[in-house]
């Protein structure tokens, strides 16, 4: 498909300084021309899109795009702006800084003053530093920009709490084997050849490429260049064409989610010789060995938890051993740690009483703690009532004063229920002995 331009305005290329006869990569030349040709994005852009109603209005309010490389982020915000008559601007913040910042605000006010706004583009927007990221606030507030970020990271880690609450998080899925088909298809048509595959060695090329539209237009480039007139390539030939292995899955699709999902339930499961299995499939696939040392890391805290506390440290240092001998030695700290976690004690009563207190918080809003166990740093927080009557339990009998620390307006709430397995069962001791003690001193 050849790309369009919309009607009655520049189109990309123009507005680059380039014209249709400038050599471009191949992934430039397929840059999408209007919203409706982009691919793998439907749950933003198809008929029930969040993003295709926000355009029915033809108002945007500032947006955090959260998805991995080569899923459409820049030229969905570039053709929102041309959707909604926006300057687009667009900058990096991996060569921003303050004073660039306060440019283009400047730039942006200048051009509001002529009825002229501004959908600002900022790529990478994890790598600005907190400051950096609340002088955003005031232009987004004010309505100077229109804020589009773009982020391969976890924006609930990675962005201030004020900025998230000033943007809405849209969230880019890597592409499915049928969105780079079409876009592999699309290639073809503006080449105006076929890719010299044969089904099995396209097949490949779509696992290599790894959701990324942007690498699977690369690769084509790169299998075009190496094709001697009607040589048509195998599965092996591609991989020494391109100087890349297919994963044996796809390590952003169903494939990897699968195995990890095995991973994870035999473990849970204590099945050590299921899991060194799964295990081995995926680093025989080529999968990160860091990623699934975090996900190993998980499962200490989610299934082993306070059961086994040695399970959490025995993790962390397995992806600390891998850190520091790199693999293939690396990986058999994974495996011990596998092992280790698979024939623990299981438990995961640590895991539920936090989500039990994060609903409860989330439940109960910003209750203020009971004053006896505030500090009291100035005069008027004393006469307040600040820290009075607070027991250190240090000085208490037993080292425990079995006061109340929940707030006043929040009756005592019991989230952590340890079972009798493991080191939990020294904790369930503790804890009904210090309820036995609490209940006598408060004369219940």
């Amino acid at each position: 498909m050849t790309p369009r331009a919309k009607p009655g305005g520049p189109n990309l290329f123009t507005a680059a300084g380039l014209d249709r006869t400038t050599p471009r990569p191949l992934a430039d030349r397929l840059r999408p021309q209007e919203l409706s040709d982009v691919v793998g994005q439907d749950q933003l852009l198809g008929p029930d899109g969040v993003l295709t109603r926000m355009l029915t209005t033809r108002s945007l309010g500032s947006l955090i795009f959260w998805g991995p490389p080569g899923t459409g982020k820049t030229t969905v915000a570039r053709l929102l702006a041309q959707e909604t008559d926006l300057q687009f601007e667009q900058i990096s913040a991996i060569f921003t800084g303050v004073a660039d910042l306060k440019k283009v605000f400047e730039q942006a006010r200048a051009r509001r003053e002529t009825g002229q706004g501004t959908l600002l583009f900022v790529d990478e927007i994890h790598r600005f530093n907190r400051a950096q990221q609340d002088s955003f606030l005031p232009v987004v507030e004010d309505g100077t920009i229109v804020l589009v970020g773009a982020t391969t990271e976890n924006p609930s880690f990675e962005l201030n709490a004020p900025l998230l609450s000033r943007a809405r998080v849209l969230v880019f899925r890597s592409l499915d084997a049928d969105a780079v088909g079409k876009l592999l298809a699309r290639a073809e048509a503006i080449e105006g050849k076929p890719l010299p595959l044969d089904d099995h060695a396209r097949a490949s090329l779509n696992r290599m490429a790894d959701g990324d539209g942007r690498a699977s237009l690369t690769l084509a480039e790169e299998v075009w260049r190496a094709a001697r007139p009607g040589e048509i390539f195998d599965e092996a030939a591609l991989q020494d064409v391109v100087q890349r292995r297919a994963p044996i899955y796809d390590k952003s699709q169903d494939g990897h989610y699968n195995l990890i999902s095995a991973l994870h339930k035999s473990v849970r499961g204590s099945d050590p010789d299921a899991s060194l299995y799964y295990l081995a499939r995926m680093f025989d696939a080529g999968e990160d060995p860091l990623y699934i040392a975090r996900r190993v890391v998980r499962m200490a805290v989610e299934d082993i938890g306070l059961a086994d506390p040695q399970a959490l440290v025995i993790c962390n240092a397995a992806k600390d051993a891998y850190d520091f001998l790199g693999s293939p030695e690396g990986e058999l700290a994974i495996a011990q740690a596998v092992v280790y976690v698979a024939t623990a004690p299981k438990s995961n009563a640590a895991y539920r009483a936090y989500g039990a207190a994060m609903r409860a918080a989330k439940q109960h809003g910003s209750l203020l703690p009971p004053k006896h166990i505030l500090n009291a740093p100035t005069r008027l927080m004393k006469e307040e009532g600040y820290g009075r009557g607070y027991a250190y339990d240090h000085d208490t009998a037993d080292a425990f004063s079995g006061q109340n620390y929940f707030p006043d307006a929040l009756p005592r709430q019991t989230f952590y229920d340890p079972p009798e397995r493991g080191f939990e069962r020294e904790i369930r001791k503790r804890l009904d002995y210090w309820a036995k003690i609490r209940k006598d001193r408060s004369g219940e």
